[in-house]
């Protein structure tokens, strides 16, 4: 579960402004940070089926965050990703 401490850092990270937290980027951010809880605690509790189904459900929705960057705004796109170390 994600703190308000670290939302805000997040947002303080990746987000245009402090009040920021509707943008693709700040959204990518969060639910970037939730998808690497979620995968260490996996790790542990192989067979927790609803946090995987949870799991799969964050990581299609921030690919289609993703693709909506990539596709109207390349250059926040290009920010987030390396600001985030998505793509290696």
């Amino acid at each position: 579960m994600i703190t308000k401490r670290k939302k805000q850092n997040i947002i303080k990270e990746v987000g245009m402004h402090d009040k920021d937290t509707g943008s693709a980027e700040v959204q990518v951010g969060i639910l970037s940070r939730r998808i690497n809880e979620l995968t260490t605690h996996l790790k542990t509790h192989k067979k927790d089926i609803h946090s995987r189904r949870g799991l799969l459900g964050m990581v299609a929705d921030r690919q289609t965050h993703l693709r909506y960057l990539q596709k109207k705004y390349p250059k926040r796109y290009n920010a987030v990703v390396r600001k985030l170390e998505l793509k290696k």
